[in-house]
């Protein structure tokens, strides 16, 4: 009972500095957009929202305030290295063209995209998988990627310093303390109500695949929950669910016995003419559960987002084209609901983490279940 006590208190400290952060950030969001410029310009909602959920190669915090990161280009003239803060004008706007001064190749910013131009400032190459004449490859540090860094970072400091705490027997003869206490009934959740039911008795040999994608999923979602630290919307990039569901589908894929395998090739009570025919469904069968979990990630991730943006948003639209008197009483109701989008994207964080964390476990059952 004390130890959920103390669960609970950390989770109730945490509801709080999000919530604490959503009024202070959407104060500062307010006092960047209500210049001249941003009420003659017009508010566009969707380029903010876009803004807010992509990739990038800076991490914004608000106008004024932004840091840009490391540019890593392969092309056939050699590697290029620098800041992305080359391409920022005063206002801190990618406007500006950079020539290195290593290969000679001249860059551009065209919407978060970077392109090659040639001396009369035409496009002549862009990233692609290849290095040629038309395409470079492009390694640069985005802010997805920092935001993977925090969260394996995290995790480092979060499991080392539990484990160095049991390894001098806190947790086995004392009750746990500090980060066991808040560990431990995760650790505890995904063994006896995920692994073991899911997987069966060759459950352990899955335990730290699932508790380290549990546990990365659900950092990262919290992550992106925080304001200040310039938006990282690490599972709302589908390429980052396409690789956690690559890694489970390489897991399932390995980890398939016998069984596991002849259910596709010959399914038991299926007459041999009607073969050819399951065998595509079969493999799409297969092929769709990792699709199943990229989409799902992706998808509840970014909603949550884009509903919490798109509130806030709602002030900007209606001072444009009512007043000031009409934001201010808007913006009750905004900050409101994004208040309760908030606390509901906290619990959505985790739901997410245990979901794709549950079917993982589910398809690694159906691999090394034993069939008769």
């Amino acid at each position: 009972m004390l130890e959920f006590r103390g669960f609970k208190s950390k989770i109730q400290r945490i509801f709080f500095v999000l919530i604490v952060q959503l009024f202070v950030v959407s104060a500062g969001f307010a006092s960047d957009h209500n210049d001249s410029t941003s009420v003659s310009e017009g508010f566009n909602a969707g380029e903010m929202i876009m803004h807010h959920v992509l990739d990038a190669n800076e991490i914004h915090i608000f106008d004024g305030l932004s840091f840009p990161l490391p540019i890593l280009l392969y092309t056939a003239n050699g590697f290029d290295v620098f800041s992305y803060g080359q391409f920022l004008d005063a206002h801190h706007h990618p406007t500006l063209d950079y020539t290195s001064p290593s290969t000679g190749n001249t860059y551009r910013s065209n919407h978060g995209h970077l392109v090659q131009l040639n001396e009369s400032g035409e496009e002549i190459a862009h990233s692609g998988w290849g290095v040629n004449d038309h395409s470079f490859v492009d390694f640069s540090i985005t802010k997805n990627v920092v935001g993977i860094f925090i969260v394996l970072i995290v995790m480092f400091l979060v499991f080392l310093s539990s484990a160095k705490a049991y390894s001098k027997g806190i947790g086995r003869t004392s009750a746990p303390k500090g980060v066991q206490s808040f560990l431990e009934p995760m650790i505890l959740f995904i063994r006896d109500e995920v692994a073991r039911p899911s997987i069966g008795k060759k459950y352990e040999r899955f335990m730290p695949f699932l508790l380290s994608i549990f546990f990365f999923i659900w950092i990262g979602n919290i992550l992106g929950l925080i304001p200040f630290i310039g938006g990282l919307n690490i599972t709302g990039n589908i390429a980052v669910t396409l690789v956690l569901a690559t890694l489970t589908f390489i897991v399932t894929i390995f980890s398939g016995n016998k069984g596991f395998w002849m259910h596709i090739v010959q399914p038991p009570g299926v007459p041999a003419w009607l073969l050819p025919i399951m065998w595509p469904i079969e493999i799409i069968g297969v092929i769709s559960k990792p699709i199943v979990l990229t989409l799902r990630l992706f998808a509840n991730i970014t909603a949550g987002h884009i509903i919490i943006l798109s509130f806030t948003g709602l002030i900007f639209i209606f001072y444009n084209s009512s007043g000031a008197g009409v934001a201010y009483g808007v913006s009750v109701g905004s900050v409101l609901f994004s208040v309760f989008m908030l606390s509901l994207e906290l619990l959505v964080a985790f739901l997410q983490a245990y979901v794709f964390t549950l079917l993982s476990a589910i398809y690694f059952g159906q691999a090394v279940e034993d069939h008769h």
